[in-house]
């Protein structure tokens, strides 16, 4: 019998949740024994498109803020599964629907509830309503974990955090990649690209991808960079996918944007703003080290997307971290701008680590598959609803199969 599922995304308008959209719908699409209704937002009508076998909703975003959202869609959702008559809710936003008429599967992806680093982050900066926020949705993540029939985090790393944080067991789906749709882009940078990137002969280039946040720590992947110029010379440059200037998602920009000043490293610094996702592969192709100095994380797919394109890792220490790269990468501590610097000079001094980590990373990458996630969210929702299953059809895993052997 197909499977009707119904995928609240209302909240999906930024970040992670237009990633997930994006790579898994079309998997979704792919199966004959599947088929979804999916509750977006405005927002995002130009970020997914419509495919068979996928139904759109529209709530038309506004601004409600955190509980005038949460609220809203706890009236909205129920009647909505009630009129389409699907089989399973899947909430993929951390919240779940209190009273869900149907089996319900909440996806817990955000570290920042349960991260004490962030609270005192936001206290440091003095960003009181942000934290009070934040708070507010913790407190909703966490009541909603006890309502749903089944929680999935995408790390077993996350999982353990939100066993501590909840009292209560998760199951672990991880999140996935498709070099399909990530390969796809086969023409070459733009040319405003191409001119933003020139950098001088013999150059360094660390590449960093990620929309301005607090918690992807950007000021000590900052502080590092003179550590590295002292010791390789003035010929470090970093590439960051976003600008440092006003307050993106909320964040304020000016603590870095003035560290990016005072530490004299403005030509050091491309900031490239936003990157279409059919271009990053060549971004990555272009540079030499992939960054991070995250202190808290869920997943990080950028690791997966460098890994894939055969660039060596140096990560922040935090157990997803290892967990998704393993003995691909090199770790430092968190906050140590210096440490980040040392291991950022190591690879520079050796071309053939580098190569073995490159090497190691394309192999893990592999091991990530959405098609496979997909697989995973449909037998648990076959679990919770008792629909038996059919023999699904999808072009996508011998897809993926096929171009795994081409990309490496």
């Amino acid at each position: 019998m197909k499977l009707h599922l119904f995928i609240n995304a209302a909240g999906a308008n930024a970040g992670g949740g237009i990633t997930y959209l994006r790579n898994v719908l079309p998997h979704i699409a792919a199966r004959n024994d599947v088929r979804a209704t999916v509750l977006v937002s405005g927002d995002v009508d130009g970020e997914i498109k419509p495919s068979d076998g996928i139904t759109f909703l529209r709530l038309p975003h506004g601004r409600f803020g955190t509980a005038g959202r949460f609220l809203r869609e706890q009236w909205s959702v129920p009647r909505l599964i009630r009129e389409c008559g699907a089989d399973i809710l899947l909430s993929p936003g951390n919240f779940a629907t209190l009273r869900s008429p149907v089996p319900q599967i909440l996806f817990s992806r955000n570290a920042l509830y349960a991260s004490r680093d962030f609270s005192r982050d936001l206290i440091r900066r003095r960003r009181h309503l942000l934290w009070v926020d934040t708070k507010i949705r913790a407190r909703l993540a966490r009541y909603s974990i006890t309502k749903a029939d089944r929680t999935v985090t995408p790390s077993a790393a996350f999982a353990e955090e939100t066993k501590l944080w909840t009292g209560r067991s998760v199951r672990v789906v991880h999140h996935g990649f498709d070099s399909n749709l990530f390969f796809a882009g086969s023409g070459p940078l733009s040319a405003g690209l191409e001119r933003a990137l020139t950098r001088p002969p013999n150059t360094l280039r660390l590449l960093f991808v990620s929309h301005y946040n607090y918690y992807r720590n950007f000021e000590t992947l900052l502080r590092a960079i003179p550590f590295i110029q002292q010791r390789l010379g003035n010929n470090v440059q970093l590439v960051l996918t976003c600008k440092l200037e006003g307050t993106p998602g909320g964040y304020d920009t000016k603590e870095a944007a003035g560290l990016v000043r005072s530490l004299g490293i403005e030509r050091d610094v491309v900031q490239l703003g936003a990157v279409p996702y059919g271009q990053l592969h060549h971004l990555y192709r272009s540079s030499d080290v992939y960054v991070t100095a995250a202190y808290a994380e869920t997943f990080a797919h950028p690791l997966v997307e460098a890994m894939s394109c055969g660039l060596p890792i140096v990560a922040s220490d935090l157990a997803v971290h290892r967990e998704i790269c393993g003995d691909a990468a090199l770790y430092f501590p968190r906050f140590s701008a210096e440490e980040l610097a040392g291991q950022v000079v190591k690879l520079a001094h050796s071309p053939g680590l580098s190569q073995t980590l490159a090497s190691r990373g394309q192999i893990r990458a592999r091991d990530f598959s959405w098609a496979r996630h997909v697989d995973e969210i449909v037998a648990i929702a076959r679990e919770l609803t008792g629909i038996a299953a059919e023999q699904p059809i999808s072009r996508f895993h011998s897809a993926e199969a096929e171009l795994e052997q081409r990309v490496v």
